[in-house]
């Protein structure tokens, strides 16, 4: 689930400077808009029906087969966006790849069997040929089909709201979201519904649902407050990453120190789509990353309140809960396994060495001869983005390159990986011949000093 997840996320990501730039234009020239402008609003239906579809079906067609691939999954989008009225995001997540893949097959086929100085001749062909061929199909089956599923789904949406269900969404959203699922949600699933409802009303609440940063500061506060005592100076930095950054995997691992904490991430959750719902707040873009600049930012005109006091009335629930759930402090430092969170390891230690593969093939790099190391999360571009600054900076001195990445599209040539622990399996599949290193925790884990003493005194790193 967490690699088809994986998958749907990389597809949109990428890609969200474009669904920002559609969202500001609509937010600024609609008619009910900040600067109204007929001339200018014209950006707008052309940007979400041709360009963000192109674009997700440019990039899916990428991740299966390179740039053969992207272009051949544009080609074939455009046979689903004229198929439909509405938005084909859906069907581009579906015929960007597939055409990639058919595509991927063929150039299998005929390898090593082109005659040299006709490469170019099929390559350019072949290409054509069969994007020709899956735009068709995207015509006349995939737009259709999907077309009708969006609009199953957008009822299915309508059910919830009319009979004020939508909460109960929380209640499958936040578990899902702490395990690194958010982007596949948020991206995947979520965003494509609320784009089509945006383009038609102007905003839509289902922007809101998995990106409010209501429910995983609450919990970030009552960890501060009532937390286990070792674990308390890394939450304000934690809190800051989460809510000024949008950094939401920050706070994954404070609920997963205690599980039950779950509850009270559902709760917030469940308050802050019920004050949104009140209030008939909305979104007319995704905000991501889940800062609370970028919800400012992508608010409609007259919206700030009401957005805003879903925020806040989030996080009063979930901290609250959280704090419940944390006894208010009693008893906190048995809450958790603290070494696992916070305390330093002995010296001497080989990194990796107590999170081997459960397959039981430890994988063995040198630090002096480690030339590059790799920061996976889940879609390569939220957490592994502050750890690779973080990790760039205290390795740079050794001759480390540090890069972020997809925990599905590691390099074959990877050396060593630092994942989240919860990520470690996907990134030993993806890259079966590199170290992986799991940690805890974003902020201040002993597996990051471990990393760097290893390679700055040439120890083995295991993984």
């Amino acid at each position: 689930m967490q690699r088809f997840g994986g998958h749907l996320a990389g597809m949109v990501m990428p890609n969200i400077g474009a669904f920002i730039a559609w969202g500001l234009i609509t937010a600024l020239f609609i008619p009910t808009g900040w600067l109204p402008n007929e001339t200018l609003n014209a950006l707008g239906e052309p940007m979400i029906k041709f360009l963000l579809p192109i674009l997700i079906g440019y990039t899916g067609g990428r991740l299966v087969h390179g740039q053969r691939g992207a272009v051949i999954g544009a080609i074939a989008t455009v046979g689903v966006i004229a198929a439909a009225e509405s938005p084909m995001f859906l069907g581009a997540m579906i015929i960007g790849p597939a055409a990639a893949a058919v595509l991927k097959g063929f150039d299998r086929l005929i390898d090593g069997k082109i005659k040299s100085g006709f490469e170019m001749l099929v390559n350019n062909f072949s290409t054509g040929i069969i994007g020709g061929a899956m735009a068709v199909l995207g015509l006349v089956t995939v737009g259709p089909l999907v077309d009708g599923l969006t609009s199953l789904a957008g009822k299915g949406v309508d059910f919830l709201v009319d009979n004020s269900l939508l909460p109960l969404v929380s209640v499958i959203v936040e578990p899902a979201k702490v395990l690194f699922l958010n982007n596949a949600i948020n991206h995947g699933v979520l965003s494509p519904l609320a784009a089509s409802e945006s383009s038609s009303v102007g905003q839509s609440l289902l922007f809101m649902i998995e990106s409010n940063p209501g429910p995983g500061l609450g919990i970030l506060i009552a960890f501060f407050m009532f937390g286990p005592r070792v674990v308390r100076p890394s939450v304000p930095g934690a809190m800051i990453i989460h809510f000024l950054g949008g950094i939401h995997e920050i706070y994954f691992p404070y609920v997963l120190m205690k599980p039950r904490l779950i509850l009270a991430a559902i709760g917030g959750g469940m308050a802050g789509v019920a004050t949104a719902m009140i209030t008939n707040s909305g979104l007319v873009a995704s905000p991501s990353p889940g800062s609370i600049f970028a919800y400012i930012a992508v608010t409609p005109k007259g919206g700030h309140l009401s957005v805003l006091l879903s925020i806040v009335v989030a996080t009063g629930v979930s901290f609250l809960l959280a704090a419940m759930l944390l006894r208010f402090g009693r008893g906190a430092d048995e809450l958790v396994d603290v070494p696992a969170v916070n305390a330093k390891t002995p010296a001497k230690a080989k990194v990796g060495a107590s999170t081997a593969p459960s397959s039981g093939e430890t994988r063995v790099v040198a630090g002096k001869d480690v030339k590059k190391l790799l920061v996976a999360c889940d879609a390569g571009m939220g957490s592994s983005v502050m750890l690779a600054s973080q990790m760039r900076t205290r390795l740079k001195p050794y001759g480390v390159t540090v890069e972020h990445v997809p925990v599905n599209d590691i390099p074959d040539d990877a050396q060593v990986v630092l994942t989240h622990t919860d990520l470690a399996e996907r990134a030993r599949a993806s890259a079966p011949n590199a170290v992986v290193v799991p940690f805890n925790a974003f902020l201040g884990d002993p597996v990051f000093d471990e990393v760097e003493k290893a390679i700055k005194d040439g120890e083995e790193i295991r993984g």
